[in-house]
């Protein structure tokens, strides 16, 4: 396996005033064994939009590469601070690397016509918004290139920004005085055309944080625009089970590269540079308080384990993998 970092914007095109020096950035994991194209998953972990999860990057990004991918994984920009909103900037920085993976495909050695985006929670969220806004984002630099996945995971999607919204991630993206239009565009059930690439949803019924009718909001609207999905809810589980193996209960192939901007984030905090509340102090890990709480012993769903399994049979019906992979 060969890793590789990638950054998708150069220091004049990118500004985000919670940034603190960091430039949202790729790790491939590319397959350098041979010439041959293969299909791409660029892999969007979540994290609520004010941090980038480690277990679900690098973690998924291996598995997909098992099964024949070239793989990615995006660190998109997030509100670390939770008093800057983000706007339309994940959005773009994720737009961009599809275009990158694109302009790059020769060297990269990836099909430019299976290009899929695999996203978790307020990545899920990330996903969704450029499968139905993709039309909207120009690029001057790569602007030959469509920022249109071929396909998408949604993996306990983020969705509505409705009653059933996870409300911190909204207010992270839109703001906490964000007025009706603002918060319609970012509902992603009403915003699904014709045009929007297929869908694969999986979740769990129990999950507590991002209530399961987010996904099936979301696999409704594709349903009545008639866009290919598949959707699976597996009977128990709670938020965030990534793989939900024993690799992600033990924290195996979870680097945290993924957390660069928090660390700044957190730097400029402890130096006095930037100003953060109480409660972001004790996320980032600073606080005065009390020790950051210790993350609590996991153990592998088996049931829910097979989501993988699941979604390469479905991308193989999409034409997106062969029989071969």
């Amino acid at each position: 396996m060969k890793t590789e970092r990638f950054p998708i914007w150069e220091a004049d095109e990118y500004s985000y005033p919670g940034a603190f020096g960091f430039v949202p950035h790729l790790t491939g994991y590319l397959h350098g064994e041979d010439a041959e194209e293969r299909p791409c998953m660029l892999v969007v972990p979540g994290g609520g939009y004010c941090y980038v999860s480690p277990r679900e990057g690098e973690l998924i990004a291996r598995k997909f590469y098992g099964f024949g991918f070239n793989a990615f994984v995006l660190t998109y920009t997030v509100n670390a601070l939770m008093n800057c909103p983000l706007e339309k900037q994940p959005m773009k920085d994720l737009a961009r690397a599809v275009r990158l993976i694109r302009k790059r495909a020769a060297e990269f050695r990836i099909r430019k016509d299976k290009v899929v985006i695999c996203g978790f929670s307020a990545g899920g969220h990330l996903c969704a918004s450029l499968c139905v806004h993709w039309k909207e984002l120009q690029d001057e630099r790569f602007g030959g290139e469509s920022a249109r996945p071929d396909a998408a995971i949604l993996s306990y999607p983020v969705i509505t920004s409705g009653p059933f919204a996870h409300r911190g991630s909204i207010e992270c993206l839109a703001g906490k005085d964000a007025d009706a239009e603002t918060l319609e565009y970012w509902s992603l059930e009403k915003q699904v055309t014709e045009d929007t690439p297929p869908c694969f949803l999986w979740h769990t019924a129990t999950d507590g944080s991002v209530p399961v009718e987010n996904s099936e909001m979301f696999a409704s609207a594709l349903r009545a625009h008639n866009v290919p999905y598949a959707m699976h809810v597996f009977s128990a589980g709670h938020h965030g089970l990534s793989l939900a193996d024993e690799d992600w209960a033990a924290g195996r192939f979870c680097d945290p590269y993924t957390l660069e901007q928090i660390e700044r984030a957190a730097e400029a905090v402890k130096s006095g540079k930037a100003e953060a509340s109480e409660e972001v102090r004790k996320m980032l890990g600073i606080s005065d308080d009390e020790p950051p709480a210790e993350r609590p012993a996991e153990e592998p769903v088996p049931e829910v384990t097979v989501w993988p399994e699941l979604a390469v049979g479905w991308m193989r019906k999409q034409g997106i993998v062969g029989t071969q992979e």
